[in-house]
């Protein structure tokens, strides 16, 4: 998991970006709710426009529409873009975005994202970000080379204290270790 882990979060913003950028440039008077469905209908769109990220505006067109005019500004797109960065999004908008295929992260990075996000969510706020999945991911990396360690030196042990077969006692093992120390 640790690669590309600072990405998702930035690569989910930059794709909703991208795609109200997209959006904004059909419609110069400002992209409404009604301009999102009339352009994820329209055919020219299906090989331009990325439908996930599209669909994912058009649901949170509310949420993202702050002061309520009916009209998504490049400020408010912006803001969403910003807070995503810095906020990190909830549970709910990551499976929103996974289920959608907005999200451009693999599923299976996904599926770890998702099953261990109250680990990841550190400081409790219902939101994961890029720096929050980042240490999980250090910190998982950390307990794998810690758990190859401790195995690996269970499993000398057998080289330390000697076997049935040699020669040498365990005695004379020891003792040779701790003399030459």
């Amino acid at each position: 998991m640790a690669n590309n882990n600072n990405g998702i979060l930035s690569g989910i913003a930059s794709g909703l970006t991208s795609t109200y950028s997209y959006l904004a440039s059909q419609y110069p008077n400002g992209l409404t709710l009604e301009n999102l469905t009339e352009a994820r209908g329209k055919t020219a769109n299906l090989n331009t426009l990325n439908q996930s990220f599209a669909s994912y505006l058009q649901t949170n067109f509310a949420n993202i529409d702050k002061n309520g005019d009916g009209i998504i500004t490049e400020d408010e797109m912006n803001n969403l873009s910003n807070l995503i960065s810095t906020q990190g999004l909830t549970k709910a908008e990551l499976t929103q975005l996974y289920a959608s295929g907005a999200s451009g992260i693999s599923d299976s990075l996904m599926t770890k994202i998702l099953e261990n996000f109250d680990e990841m969510d550190t400081n409790h706020d219902g939101k994961i970000t890029s720096a929050e999945i980042s240490a999980y991911s250090i910190n998982c990396s950390r307990m794998e080379v810690e758990d190859e360690f401790n195995n690996r030196r269970a499993t000398d042990m057998s080289v330390f204290y000697g076997s049935e077969s040699s020669s040498t006692d365990t005695y004379s093992l020891l003792s040779y270790k701790y003399k030459n120390k």
